[in-house]
């Protein structure tokens, strides 16, 4: 980068940091600490929701997701919507009449105390790792920019947000997730502008989209049913409104960021608003890597887009590189001019267009499989990195294509996007560990200075923890998708505790806990034998939570426990 970019970068940072540590200033309890005093208002609720799910695996990965495997993936949040509708009617009134610190203390009151701590443990380690793969994503920018080791890289951007985190609380992450957001959607949508601006060999925005569907990258609506498709309708549907209702009805960094509100009027305004913006955003932010792949339809694209793994390729096995450029040559030469003739066949009407589009395809397909070749050969070189270049698609073009201050600002983004989810998810992990766990046992009351004092211990060590779990993120793939595998494992059980606590009264506490426990167990099961694709996870923890519930309550009705 320039020594401009550099400033950009650098100012940029600075300033979100400084101005985290002066709002968060003054804390003096936990009521402040945890949970902002409730006095955030809706549109800072909104934003940081949309912040806290929105980390920088969604700014870095997603295009390249839509690179690789198309727009199906923003079916994932077909689900959302009516998610949103359910939290806001059942989840938040509940919440915010209890007036909790967590979601999970509700279901001591309802069911007993093993079962809160339970569900509270299942959160805490789907959630530290989780935020653990959300440090290795920006680490990766450092480590490809300035070459340094990938673990130095995992240290450095996870230790700068514990600054405000760790000061400020719930506060300070408030406040900086607005900030954080609005120049994340600022820059990406000047991003987008530039890119359709500088597409190549005067391509229009309409070219673009058109060799894009060609290509196959424009699929977002999938109908056909299959079980173990990833990104479909009927899976996006069904499987993401379970795990969305679980993630922002359940998951304490979501819920973290809604009982700050005022009152549950906010606190259901800022949930409405995202369950409606979140999917054009998201439609967005895959377009991009949808025009990349036009982009690079008519300009050379590198044969592996990350550089460094591909050199040390080329350094250990210098015969099998080259054979592999003297082919991708020859490919891309071959790809790039039969875009240019679709283009130009396209334009003038050619009844020739259906058979140069069905090269295109063919051509396409040879080029897959090499990447695939390279990408092979690169895993089984031994060479401690990603087991794709998914997550270097979008970096690739910033680096080599944007104007100087451009780049150092979306390297910015992309920390920034990262902060803002990692903060709030290290002040949730802290509510949970201490309010579930730690004061549960502890066997005095602690003062308001003495719980503060906790609360910042229990930051401290979550980011410490999360930035170890960084340090074995590096063969995950699609972060966007690893995150997401990850979250599935363990939020179907979670919703169907508190689904079982919402809904069906006759079910007590012995029963869900057991029935948890099992429905876990069987998620894992599950997934290990890849009978369904994860988002169906989902589904079938939290219904085999309320099955098991009430299967066993036809055998054992004990009197409810009091804890």
């Amino acid at each position: 980068m320039s020594n401009i970019d550099w400033a950009v970068l650098l100012i940029t940072l600075i300033a979100v940091v400084v101005y985290g540590v002066f709002v968060g200033r003054g804390q003096t309890n936990n009521q402040s600490y945890l949970k902002a005093d409730n006095q955030m208002p809706w549109y800072i609720v909104l934003l940081g929701i949309m912040a806290t799910q929105a980390s920088a695996i969604t700014f870095l990965s997603a295009p390249g997701q839509a690179y690789t495997d198309g727009m199906r993936f923003v079916q994932y949040y077909f689900g959302l919507p009516l998610a949103m509708i359910v939290i806001c009617i059942t989840f938040i009134p509940i919440f915010q009449r209890l007036n909790v610190y967590t979601a999970y203390e509700y279901l001591e009151q309802r069911f007993d105390k093993r079962t809160r701590i339970l569900t509270s443990l299942l959160f805490l380690f789907s959630r530290g790792l989780s935020t653990g793969i959300s440090i290795y994503a920006p680490s990766i920018i450092l480590s490809s920019v300035l070459n340094w080791n990938i673990y130095l890289t995992n240290v450095l951007t996870g230790g700068i947000l514990l600054i405000y985190t760790y000061i400020g609380g719930a506060k300070a992450i408030a406040h900086t997730q607005k900030l954080q957001f609005l120049i994340i959607l600022g820059t990406m949508g000047f991003a987008g502008y530039l890119l359709i601006q500088n597409l190549p060999n005067g391509m229009g925005f309409n070219d673009a989209l058109y060799l894009a569907g060609k290509s196959g990258k424009l699929n977002v609506i999938t109908t056909d049913f299959d079980w173990k498709d990833k990104y479909n309708i009927w899976s996006g549907i069904i499987g993401g409104f379970f795990l969305a209702l679980s993630y922002f009805g359940t998951d304490q960094s979501q819920v973290g960021r809604y009982i700050t509100a005022k009152d549950t009027s906010t606190g259901r305004m800022g949930l409405l608003l995202n369950g409606l913006v979140k999917i054009p955003m998201q439609f967005s932010i895959l377009l991009i890597g949808a025009l990349l792949f036009a982009f690079f339809s008519l300009k050379p694209a590198p044969i592996y887009f990350n550089e460094r793994s591909y050199q040390y390729l080329k350094d250990t096995q210098p015969q099998s590189a080259s054979a592999f450029e003297s082919e991708h040559q020859q490919l891309q030469e071959q790809f790039n001019q039969e875009s240019k003739t679709i283009l130009a066949e396209k334009a003038s009407q050619s009844p020739n267009l259906d058979k140069s589009v069905q090269q295109f395809k063919q051509t396409q397909l040879k080029v897959k499989d090499l990447h695939g070749r390279v990408e092979e050969a690169i895993n089984q070189s031994g060479y401690n990195a990603e087991k794709t270049d998914t997550n270097y698609i979008f970096l690739y073009f910033v680096k080599n294509n944007l104007p100087i201050g451009m780049i150092g600002l979306l390297f910015a983004v992309i920390f920034l996007a990262s902060w803002g989810s990692i903060s709030a998810a290290l002040n949730s992990l802290a509510a949970c560990s201490l309010k579930d766990i730690h004061l549960i046992s502890a066997k005095e009351t602690l003062s308001d200075e003495r719980e503060l004092f906790y609360s910042r211990m229990h930051t401290l060590a979550w980011g410490i923890f999360s930035i170890a779990v960084a340090m074995f993120a590096t063969q995950m793939g699609s972060l966007i998708e690893a995150v997401n595998v990850l979250g599935s494992l363990f939020y179907g059980p979670i919703l169907g505790i508190f689904l079982a606590a919402f809904y069906f009264k006759q079910i007590n506490g012995r029963l869900v806990f057991v029935s948890a426990i099992l429905a876990e167990i069987l998620v894992i099961a599950v997934y290990n034998f890849n009978i369904v694709s994860f988002l169906w996870l989902n589904v079938v923890g939290a219904a085999a939570v309320i099955i098991f519930s009430l299967f066993g309550r036809l055998f054992y009705q004990p009197k409810e426990l009091n804890s």
